[in-house]
């Protein structure tokens, strides 16, 4: 049984089906992040052909859907510091979508509904096009709706003009996964909105999929964080950093999926290689919490 659509009120957007069944046919999921290396034009790449960063990435994403994970999210981690949305280049759309593109032939059959596409910070229009172009089925952004202080600065929602963007290149298919209480930032500069309120904004402006976080990568999200999310919402709920083999047992019951990275890594750290040894004990915890894995 999902937590989605289980608000008592009224909502503040016309209900819509549950992306977490359209895009992975089952209602709740665990989905690992492909932390890409350096890619063209940041500061910490040194000219890796794009072949060789694509192997990488289908390396990490086979290991994490054989050790049963359900879906994917292609991520440019290694492209730290992160530039503000509008900053980023061609050269990392045209690399984000070649490699999205990589992946969803060699470990998805080349269906992409189940891969999505982050591109950090916060770059919602670079990731829609990165996923069009490569044959993913959904973004990740962490600030949809109002604004928050990061490391990179005042960030600002990017709902209006990344789902206007969307609709004029055609991809609406490509679902929306909007964090509430984005990590990496700050809520208390002004406090004038509540969980329940930021919950109901993200909806409200078209995500598909929230997402629940703890303060930085590789934190976890608090149950009761989880839980007051899910309270103020029709949509989906899936918890996005610090998902660990000893926790995942408890906030399943709360949420409709995961998405893992840190915990599985050879090293426990987001620069480690996935282990799929750790991802298999993962994903049997969450087996014995009742998700039905692939």
């Amino acid at each position: 049984m999902t937590t989605s659509g289980s608000t008592s009120g009224l909502g503040v957007f016309p209900p819509r089906p549950n992306a977490v069944n359209e895009l992975f046919g089952t209602p709740k999921v665990v989905i690992g992040v492909v932390h890409l290396p350096p890619l063209p034009g940041s500061p910490h790449y040194e000219g890796a052909p794009l072949d060789e960063i694509c192997a990488f990435a289908v390396e990490e994403a086979r290991a994490y859907l054989e050790g049963g994970c359900h879906g994917l999210i292609v991520e440019n981690h290694w492209d730290i510091p992160f530039l503000k949305p509008g900053e980023h280049g061609y050269e990392t759309s045209a690399a984000m979508a070649v490699v999205t593109d990589r992946v969803r032939h060699a470990v998805l059959e080349g269906a992409g509904g189940r891969l999505g596409v982050s591109v950090l910070s916060n770059a919602a229009e670079c990731s829609i096009a990165s996923a069009w172009s490569g044959g993913g089925g959904f973004v990740r952004v962490n600030q949809w709706a109002n604004a928050y202080v990061a490391n990179e600065g005042i960030i600002e929602g990017q709902s209006a003009h990344a789902s206007r963007y969307r609709s004029r290149i055609g991809a609406g298919p490509v679902k929306v996964f909007a964090d509430v209480h984005v990590k990496h930032g700050s809520h208390a500069i002004v406090a004038d909105r509540t969980l329940a309120e930021q919950t109901e904004d993200a909806e409200f402006f078209g995500a598909d999929v929230l997402i629940a976080t703890g303060s930085r990568t590789g934190d976890a999200a608090s149950l009761e964080e989880v839980e007051g999310i899910s309270a103020h919402t029709t949509l989906p709920v899936v918890i996005g950093s610090g998902i660990t083999a000893a926790n995942i047992g408890g906030l399943l019951p709360a949420c409709d999926g995961v998405i893992v990275a840190s915990s599985v890594k050879d090293n426990g750290r987001w620069w480690g290689r996935v282990d799929r040894a750790k991802v298999r004990e993962l994903t049997t915890a969450a087996a014995k919490a009742g998700v039905v894995l692939p």
